[in-house]
């Protein structure tokens, strides 16, 4: 199986070197998508009621994770062989520095809720959270998670590998443990992403040469996505259609490379701009939207100036992607920039070995 570097890709027009214009924009659609969910399903919450972005969370559920996950497996074949210490300060620190930074401040958000305003539950509160991952802070956990046991079963066969973490999806596997149920569920798309990255950039290739194909291909996919993700079962274990066994990993499979053709195509276009920029910036989205998406959405059903959920939704969404786009940019170069930038002690020096052979060079 063929898997490879593509640590010397570079995007195109404007934007850090070294990073690929399709692959931000998808990153920067699929962060959009978490925060409509999380803003849609708690202003309907909040305000009693559905709106139009509810159907669109609902279509957006088979592929949203999916894709996230893949994305952020294409690149992993870049530091995978290196040692353990290098390899661990690019894809498990890095993931542990900004969970423990952001457990505190989220927990501290909601102390006397978490705490009762006892400092020893807080503090048991901060201690269970380093096991079992809290609130939407699990992604950033699980990566952590995912890039290790990948790396330490890379010597196994890449179809045993892939064969076993098929069956973990399909297989209707729950446990007491969040970690374990989510593990079983997403692994199988980011070892696709590493596995199948050299696939995957062929086929955003060639939906950037095709677009008229390329349209075509989403529309159908949108079609059948859409009829199984909106069709009921009556089945509390899949109430759709799209959370059947196997069809939800082959949902889940076909939306990351839908989202994949769309972003390619997307990227000539200048609508891709803002997407590209959330993908570029999508961890200070996903640490911080919490805080403007729940201001927000107080400040709507308190002072009741929108009654449409659905309404009210979109507003609640932009606020949770631009608000923490701002104030990352105010933090950038100041004493506060740690909170979305690991600090250079947060980082594991280099291996001794790697010093001296740099050395010698």
């Amino acid at each position: 199986m063929e898997i490879v570097s593509y640590s010397r890709r570079r995007a195109s027009g404007p934007g850090e070197p070294g990073r690929m214009a399709w692959v931000d924009t998808a990153k920067g659609i699929c962060i959009v998508l978490v925060v409509m969910m999380h803003s849609t399903l708690g202003t309907g919450a909040e305000m009693g009621g559905h709106g139009f972005m509810h159907w669109v969370v609902a279509f957006a559920r088979p592929f949203r994770m999916p894709d996230f996950f893949l994305v952020s497996g294409l690149f992993l074949s870049r530091v995978i062989d290196r040692d353990w210490r290098s390899f661990a300060d690019k894809r498990v620190v890095h993931f542990a520095y900004f969970y423990v930074l952001w457990l505190v401040i989220q927990s501290g958000f909601k102390y006397g809720q978490l705490s009762g305003g006892s400092p020893a539950e807080f503090a048991r509160h901060i201690a269970v959270s380093l096991i079992e991952p809290y609130s939407t802070l699990w992604f950033i956990y699980i990566l952590a998670i995912f890039s290790a046991a990948t790396k330490l079963l890379r010597r196994v066969s890449p179809q045993v590998l892939l064969a076993a973490a098929t069956s973990l999806q399909i297989l209707p596997i729950e446990t007491p443990s969040f970690l374990l149920n989510e593990f079983c569920d997403r692994w199988v798309y980011f070892l696709a992403g590493y596995m199948f990255a050299p696939q995957v950039f062929r086929i955003a290739g060639w939906a950037s040469r095709r677009v008229g194909s390329g349209v075509a291909l989403l529309c159908g996919w949108a079609f059948v996505n859409g009829v199984l993700a909106l069709t009921p079962t009556g089945y509390p274990a899949a109430p759709t259609l799209a959370e059947m066994p196997l069809v939800a990993l082959a949902l889940g499979l076909a939306g990351a490379l839908a989202i994949v053709i769309g972003a390619s195509m997307l990227t000539r276009t200048a609508t891709a701009l803002p997407f590209r920029y959330c993908g570029e910036h999508s961890i200070a989205i996903y640490l911080a939207f919490f805080l403007p998406m729940a201001a927000t959405r107080a400040v709507l059903v308190r002072t009741g100036i929108v009654s449409d959920i659905g309404v009210a939704s979109v507003m609640v969404t932009a606020a949770g992607v631009i608000l923490p786009l701002v104030i990352e940019r105010l933090f950038r170069g100041t004493p506060l920039g740690f909170v979305f930038r690991r600090p250079a002690w947060a980082h594991l020096s280099p291996a001794r070995h790697a010093l001296r052979l740099q050395t010698a060079a």
